[in-house]
């Protein structure tokens, strides 16, 4: 067993550590006070090959590694979450489908914008009334002479309605008999019918783009399938695996974000003649996030492993993620503890990191969820 990181992958991480400080964290609460998309930085991000980074150059994209993404999530969320969970649900929710079922003119067509961040992806499966139930598809798609009729809805969305949106990949019932047919179609933005709702008015991740998607008669080409027919559950399943590693990498970097505020201002603050870090009750909630934190990385390090040596990840990504997201709410709460009523105070970093981490206990699968996919692993 090896625990240093390579050289290329410690210097990626230094990179977007100093973006992350020199870019992002100057317009991050602006950004989330003004609920305003980053539109720039993730342009930058695009040009700087982030957008792509586990998807090999053939495609456009920067030939990494999973552990290279999850280490770019991780540093990004470390300062602001809007800005990561862009990144991320663009490259495991919207990329993803494409390059690993799409055709071969579909990857042509698609994949050169979406890995090198000139458009994102998105990914249209939960629905009113499909979310941790997600077969309980309701949208709808019929073919006939060649065009798929698309009607339905989904919600909770990500990326699909900002000026950079390409497309968005959703989940839909193509037929069955007795047994519901779901297979995945790729709608672009401005097909006739496809509208994308007005944003939502959310607690956190104020800056990323989350709305509705309504489908009235959409029609696309029969070759706008994504994968086999039928297959489309089988294949979301996948995604979502790949999607929690990142969304585990999300949890480290924002309960890491959360102990570097906390740290600093506990340093800073003066109380009783001394610096409340000095003080026993203090230092224990600080070692125990640094404690928790460690251990949470290396599950989430270990999950991204697995995906690049080609094993099955399902087990592991599904802990990191329950792991992780748990560990970023305690580690907001407690610094929004130790800031004391500054902690509730908008203008520090703690306060934004306390409404972003709460959604990452419910968003790519809840920790409900994460315990069944663990217990069905362990044969329970």
């Amino acid at each position: 067993m090896f625990f240093d990181l390579p050289d290329e992958d410690r210097a990626l991480r230094d990179t977007v550590r100093d973006f992350a400080l020199n870019e992002v964290a100057p317009v991050a609460e602006h950004l989330d006070r003004t609920k305003s998309f980053p539109t720039d930085i993730v342009r930058r991000m695009g040009e700087l090959g982030w957008m792509g980074i586990p998807f090999p150059e053939e495609v456009g994209g920067a030939g990494g590694t999973s552990l290279q993404y999850a280490l770019a999530v991780e540093e990004l969320t470390r300062i602001d979450s809007s800005v990561a969970i862009t990144m991320c649900a663009h490259t495991s929710l919207g990329t993803q489908p494409v390059y690993l079922y799409g055709t071969d003119e579909q990857k042509e067509r698609l994949l050169p914008d979406l890995t090198s961040g000139r458009k994102l992806g998105a990914f249209g499966l939960t629905e009113p009334e499909a979310g941790s139930d997600a077969g309980n598809v309701k949208t709808t798609a019929s073919l006939a002479d060649g065009v798929w009729t698309i009607n339905g809805s989904k919600q909770f969305i990500t990326n699909a309605g900002t000026e950079l949106s390409g497309h968005v990949a959703i989940t839909a019932v193509t037929g069955g008999n007795g047994r519901k047919e779901i297979s995945n179609l790729i709608v672009e933005n401005g097909t006739p019918g496809y509208e994308q709702g007005t944003p939502y008015r959310k607690m956190g991740w104020n800056a990323s783009d989350t709305r509705p998607l309504t489908f009235t008669d959409v029609q696309v080409p029969e070759e706008n399938l994504l994968g086999p027919r039928g297959q489309g559950f089988k294949q979301f399943l996948h995604i979502l695996d790949i999607g929690r590693i990142g969304v585990a990498a999300m949890g480290v970097g924002l309960a890491q974000g959360a102990l570097d505020e906390a740290l600093k201002y506990a340093k800073e603050r003066q109380a009783f003649g001394q610096s409340i870090s000095k003080f026993q009750s203090i230092q224990a909630k600080l070692a125990d996030m640094a404690t928790e934190i460690e251990a949470a990385r290396l599950l989430t390090y270990k999950a991204a492993w697995e995906k690049d040596q080609g094993r099955n990840f399902t087990l592991t990504a599904a802990q990191a993620k329950l792991k992780t997201g748990r560990l970023a709410v305690r580690c907001a709460e407690e610094a929004v503890q130790i800031h004391g009523g500054y902690g509730y105070i908008e203008e520090y970093p703690v306060c934004r990191h306390y409404r972003d981490a709460k959604i990452l206990t419910i968003g790519e699968g809840t920790d409900e969820v994460q315990q069944m996919v663990i217990a069905r692993a362990l044969g329970a």
